[in-house]
């Protein structure tokens, strides 16, 4: 009995580590990872807000996925970004702080990188330097999130526009 007990410990034991989960650091810490000698990791940035139900079900459904997660790893640095968090950000000689404004207030680096479109859950997506390639909104499933990460993730936007490579119009 003991033997069947340990047996089932071990199996469900190595099946949770060898599934993959995203790394999430800040967005401090992605900034001097980019800093590093030898970076060549773009960044990518979960822009959330706590009350937004699309962000979890993407959590959830779209950056749980061992695909989707370990494409990520590999090819990014994970930021999560809380759109409505209170500490001021300083980045490139600026302070980004947090606004109030209606019943919530929203971070200025938020705004800024999604454009001044503020929408949840939105995904942006930088190169290894921190140029912003652009910002995605809205909840994306699995598929489809994995052909835009892998749009700006193996460098395929310097050679065709997206309408190209995502078969748009056709």
């Amino acid at each position: 009995m003991l033997r069947i007990i340990l047996s089932t410990l071990f199996i469900l034991l190595s099946f949770t580590l060898s599934a993959q989960e995203i790394e999430w650091i800040t967005f401090e810490e992605a900034v001097a990872e980019t800093q590093k000698e030898g970076n060549t990791k773009k960044v990518f940035i979960d822009v959330y807000t706590d009350w937004c139900g699309w962000c979890k079900k993407m959590d959830k459904d779209t950056f749980q996925n061992p695909e989707v997660a370990a494409y990520m790893q590999e090819h990014y640095l994970m930021v999560k970004f809380d759109a409505e968090g209170k500490e001021p950000v300083n980045y490139d000689g600026q302070t980004f702080e947090f606004v109030p404004s209606g019943r919530r207030g929203y971070h200025q680096l938020a705004a800024a990188l999604m454009k001044n479109r503020l929408s949840y859950p939105t995904v942006v997506f930088l190169d290894e330097n921190m140029n912003l390639l652009s910002p995605v909104p809205g909840f994306q499933k699995v598929d489809p999130f994995l052909q835009i990460a892998r749009y700006f993730g193996e460098d395929i936007y310097k050679e065709k526009d997206w309408k190209t490579y995502a078969g748009v119009g056709k």
